[in-house]
């Protein structure tokens, strides 16, 4: 009987410790002060990398904060995207901003220079979170990268509308604005099918040229302007105008040889100064004889979309709107 009663008497003992062994190993899951489970930490890590986003461009691959809160941009494209989608900006330059964007003159925005001479002492001072460039501000990206992350949003003019709308996904990508662009895009896309549905139906032939304070310069497919042949779809009057960012330099016997059935003029003086309109330039005794004269059909096309800020949002639709209209008069 006592050897027994001491056997049940060890029994429980061990059975004791087994049982505040295992309370012991026991732990209770860490939760943060919101009551969470901390071990999602990796979560947030995620939640942390889904905040960025790597856009690649002509300069570079650039990995930028989605949502950046302080915004510069000398991409007056851009701008007009940005201004399209909602989007807030703190600094551009404010000379020569186009009119239907000229808030961005008030003193609420940072004038952070020229176009061709940013201040980056103002730049560094702003400490912005994401600047936008282009192509008269490409030779400094390295200065820019090292103030903010910097991406190029320049238009390939070989590939205008490739290039313009990945331009705008990627705004729209950084900025979480999809659903509004694609919605912008397609409408844009809409109107331009049925203008080339008109102009490439059409044996006309066009010409189109920038007006420079006294100088003429003509631009063809794959040009600056080229989007009216490329995309747009009217002929070209002459096939063979070397493509370039400033065009081909020609002469008024040049335009009265190729006689065009649309000339479009885009007047660069308009928009940065000079003495002589395009209409005074254009519209003289050797032009008064082609059939664009004879036809009125010399479109002076505006060059705050078309020299300023062409590949906006805004713009590209206005340039779709400007052209259409030549062909319905």
């Amino acid at each position: 009987m006592k050897k027994w009663l001491f056997l049940s008497v060890v029994f429980l003992f061990i059975l004791s410790l087994t049982v505040a062994c295992g309370a012991g190993n026991t732990e209770e899951e860490p939760t943060d002060a919101s009551g969470d489970n901390a071990n999602g930490a990796e979560e947030v890590e995620e939640t942390e990398e889904a905040a960025e986003i790597t856009v690649s461009h002509d300069l570079g691959e650039t990995v930028v904060e989605k949502n950046p809160e302080t915004v510069v941009t000398f991409d007056f494209g851009s701008l007009d995207t940005l201004d399209a989608l909602g989007v807030e900006v703190s600094g551009v330059p404010q000379m020569n901003i186009p009119t239907y964007l000229e808030k961005y003159e008030g003193s609420e925005y940072e004038n952070v220079g020229g176009l061709k001479e940013p201040d980056f002492e103002k730049l560094a001072t702003m400490e912005p979170d994401l600047i936008i460039i282009s192509g008269r501000q490409q030779d400094s990206y390295e200065e820019f990268s090292k103030i903010a992350p910097t991406i190029f949003m320049g238009v390939d003019t070989e590939n205008y509308m490739a290039s313009f709308e990945e331009n705008v996904t990627t705004l729209a990508s950084i900025f979480e604005k999809e659903e509004e662009a694609q919605t912008m895009l397609d409408d844009v896309k809409e109107s331009i099918a049925t203008l080339n549905e008109k102009a490439s139906n059409i044996d006309e032939e066009a010409l189109i040229i920038l007006a420079n304070d006294g100088k003429v310069s003509a631009y063809g497919s794959g040009s600056r302007f080229g989007l009216i042949h490329d995309v747009f779809g009217f002929k070209e009057s002459d096939e063979n105008i070397e493509a370039s960012t400033h065009g081909q330099s020609i002469s008024f016997e040049y335009i009265t040889k190729q006689d065009p059935d649309f000339l479009f003029v885009i007047d660069r003086t308009a928009v940065v100064g000079g003495e002589t309109s395009a209409e005074q330039l254009i519209e003289n005794e050797l032009t008064e004889n082609i059939q664009a004269y004879e036809k009125d059909q010399i479109v002076y096309l505006d060059p705050e979309y078309w020299y300023l800020s062409g590949g906006g949002l805004q713009s590209v639709a206005k340039m779709v709107e400007e052209v259409e209209a030549a062909i319905s008069e």
